[in-house]
């Protein structure tokens, strides 16, 4: 396809059809959607689950899970058992650029909207399907979040210690598979240029969440370490966590020599930053139970936020845990862009700051079948 217009979103003129449903691949298709790309929502009559997960609703009674990842699309109700649509849905895969799907291995086969079904119809075609634990012995286990995070390891590591090992408070997951694929989409678009044809993609949940592991994933696969739940202790770094304060958490990032050395002037104990136990980043880890008994015993003397201002004059990374609310209120404070609201419907902004198109939100969560009318009849014309 020709380049867009200069001053056009990047992903102008790419046409997605999202069989997806929930939340990663969901995700994928709101990125592009929001770079660009004309996003058609293939919902079957009952709609993407995630519409009927409630509590909480909108003040329009709809669920805010749905509202999280389905900006910028249109949705048309096309029901795969019956003739009718599948033939539609084969139309509209043959005209896009892009097909999202997260069935489970093998369900867009059967309905003649395989891959290798359409290719010769549509070589240029790119096919990201996503899973819970990929196309081979894993294809019939479900790919639930939870799950995922279970068998992955990823609960080994989080959580306190001497306590169950519990769940990431979001379905992280879906949310680092979803910008997998857009990833792998973007890199897929950009070789089809030169080779005019696309590919197919395979995302899973199980290696999404095995890679996203990183130092822990390293440490056991180069030095033999299984690591365990150090609650919000870093195994490398110290100090590297959440300390108590006269009213709350703190947490204190000091990565290196020269802001351990900031923070203990800043909490009026320079001889901290001399002492032989804590001197180095190593010893400090060795020793973290006496370091640790130090910092909240001068801690203790003050807020959470009291001491935030100060360490942040010393340039000491450092801040309270805030709600939600309070996350959204601070990138406010920041001057920095983080809510945006489109026809009375609030989503977080994109985070991808782009010099020039940027990311932009023209359409709100679509209603079930809102623009089916219209795009039914728009595959039933006959294709140029």
């Amino acid at each position: 396809m020709p380049p867009a217009p200069e001053g056009s979103p990047p992903l102008a003129g790419i046409l997605v059809a999202d069989f997806s449903r929930v939340l990663a691949g969901p995700l994928a298709t709101m990125t592009l959607a929001d770079l660009g790309a004309d996003v058609i929502k293939v919902e079957s009559p009952r709609g993407d689950e995630t519409r009927g997960w409630s509590p909480p609703l909108d003040d329009r009674g709809q669920a805010t899970y749905f509202l999280a990842v389905n900006r910028n699309k249109r949705s048309v109700v096309l029901d795969l058992k019956t003739e009718e649509h599948r033939r539609l849905a084969e139309e509209l895969a043959i005209r896009a650029d892009v097909i999202v799907d997260n069935f489970k291995p093998g369900t867009m086969e059967r309905f003649g909207l395989g891959y290798e079904q359409l290719t010769a119809r549509n070589p240029g075609l790119i096919h990201c399907s996503i899973t819970g634990f990929g196309v081979r012995a894993g294809a019939h286990l479900p790919g639930y979040d939870p799950l995922v995070q279970a068998l992955s390891g990823l609960m080994s590591v989080t959580g306190e210690p001497d306590r169950q090992p519990i769940k990431v408070g979001v379905a992280l997951v879906d949310v680092i598979a979803g910008l997998n694929a857009v990833v792998a989409i973007l890199a897929s678009l950009r070789a089809r240029e030169g080779s005019r044809r696309g590919q197919r993609i395979e995302i899973n949940l199980l290696q999404s969440a095995l890679a996203a592991l990183a130092n822990h994933a390293s440490a056991h696969l180069n030095a033999g370490v299984t690591p365990n739940r150090l609650g919000n202790i870093h195994p490398s770094i110290e100090p590297f966590a959440t300390y108590a304060t006269a009213d709350g958490p703190l947490m204190i990032c000091a990565g290196n020599d020269v802001q351990f050395a900031a923070l203990a002037r800043a909490i009026d104990a320079p001889e901290l930053g001399v002492d032989g136990r804590f001197e180095t980043n190593a010893k400090r880890v060795q020793n973290r139970d006496a370091l640790r008994a130090e910092l909240e015993s001068r801690l203790a003397r003050a807020t959470a936020a009291a001491w935030t201002d100060r360490f942040r004059s010393a340039g000491v990374p450092a801040g309270p845990v805030n709600d939600i609310a309070g996350g959204f209120a601070l990138g406010a404070e920041l001057g920095l862009d983080v809510i945006d609201e489109h026809a009375g419907v609030r989503t977080p902004s994109s985070p991808l700051g782009l010099n020039g198109a940027s990311p932009q939100v023209s359409l709100p969560p679509p209603e079930l079948d809102e623009h089916g009318e219209i795009i039914r009849g728009w595959l039933a014309m006959p294709s140029r």
